[in-house]
């Protein structure tokens, strides 16, 4: 990564905002006509059991931040926006990272606000406990360039405060077009990949994330990583292609995985085609990629696109119908049928899956019934 792509890496305790913010920030910037990147680093190290000489996954996951701004950047993003946890036991980020580029804004919250906010989500003590010592380790800490206390304050407050904080930044002007033709990076790490796809709103996260927690109850080193989280990033009116990008970034993070001792990958995220499938499998040739197709019809896709924007659904970042009134739901599920319609006539997929009707459990053991045995390590 180039010293000169601006790296604004918003940290904090779990459950102070850093997503919700970063988030934010980035789309404030797009909506300026900044060229710019969004990762969210909770989304770069979904893999476990985490290695022993790295607890928190911290080097992981700054490694593979590392190669998702450079993939941003190839693709044209002059700067891009990170949230997540820094390691409290160090004093800045760990990682590949340049310390040049990276301007560190540290949000914080009064421990009784941390707390209320886990014992409402149902949290256990040992983890609000543990929560709260990241949380006191980071406020003993001295290494941010931006630092806001987030207490009492709404999510847009925060962000006019991190705004203010971090002044000129990114210090970039917006481009036209990106010029050079984007470069394809190929990961020869070998293993298992079993990449659940569909339309909007079949449930590709839900079922993905059973399957990555299948594996673990299994014993087995395994990494999830949702396709919509690696490719973040508005850079005007060009002609990039959005699948290039996510597969680059997907090779670079498998490698990552890989290195950790992880042998097996769910992927969740859509296909639009054939030739999108293809994009991804040239990018993991030496892996053995399944994909698996979700299907449902218009009223179950209905229904849960209405229940993933009123807020049945975890939240993640960058999701687009959540907080959205009905009628744009409404259509936004139209749309799903239609995408659901052609990836059928496409034939999208080594299996197909209907979900209708299913449960979350059956839906996953019929996935299961086409993986040839995965995720056993044989």
């Amino acid at each position: 990564m180039s010293d000169s792509v601006p790296v604004l890496w918003i940290c904090g305790p779990p459950g102070v905002g850093k997503s919700a913010v970063g988030w934010d920030f980035y789309t404030h910037l797009v909506d300026t006509g900044v060229h710019a990147g969004f990762v969210d680093l909770d989304q770069l190290g979904m893999c476990y059991p985490e290695p022993a000489g790295d607890p928190g996954r911290h080097r992981m996951q700054a490694s593979n931040l590392a190669a998702v701004v450079a993939g941003c950047a190839a693709a044209g993003a002059d700067c891009v926006v990170a949230s997540g946890l820094i390691d409290p036991g160090r004093d800045e980020p760990v990682g590949p990272l340049p310390r040049s580029a990276v301007t560190v804004c540290r949000l914080r919250a009064d421990g009784d606000v941390l707390r209320a906010r886990f014992v409402g989500r149902g949290a256990q003590t040992e983890l609000v406990e543990e929560v709260l010592r990241e949380a006191a380790a980071l406020d003993a800490g001295d290494f941010a360039d931006v630092y806001v206390d987030t207490t009492g304050l709404s999510v847009a407050e925060v962000v006019h405060r991190v705004r203010a904080g971090a002044g000129e930044w990114p210090a970039v002007e917006a481009r036209a077009s990106v010029a050079d033709p984007l470069p394809r990076r190929v990961s020869h790490a070998p293993g298992s990949v079993l990449w659940v796809c569909g339309a909007t709103g079949v449930g590709k996260s839900t079922v993905g994330w059973q399957l990555f927690e299948r594996a673990q109850d299994d014993g087995v080193r395994a990494a999830l990583v949702d396709l919509d989280q690696l490719g973040h990033f508005r850079i005007g009116d060009t002609d990039v292609d959005d699948h290039q990008v996510r597969a680059n970034n997907l090779a670079a993070v498998w490698e990552t995985f890989w290195a950790a001792g992880a042998r097996r990958l769910v992927v969740n995220g859509p296909a639009d085609d054939p030739a999108a499938v293809r994009t991804y499998a040239n990018a993991l040739p030496s892996a053995t990629l399944t994909v698996c197709r979700l299907h449902a019809g218009h009223d179950e896709l209905t229904r849960r696109i209405l229940m993933r924007g009123r807020g049945g659904s975890w939240w993640q970042p960058g999701d687009p119908l959540r907080g959205q009134p009905d009628s744009v739901l409404r259509r936004v599920a139209d749309e799903a049928a239609t995408t659901a319609a052609a990836l059928e006539q496409a034939r999208v997929g080594d299996h197909r899956v209907d979900t209708d009707g299913r449960t979350v459990d059956e839906v996953v053991q019929a996935v299961l019934a086409h993986a040839a045995g995965w995720p056993a390590t044989g």
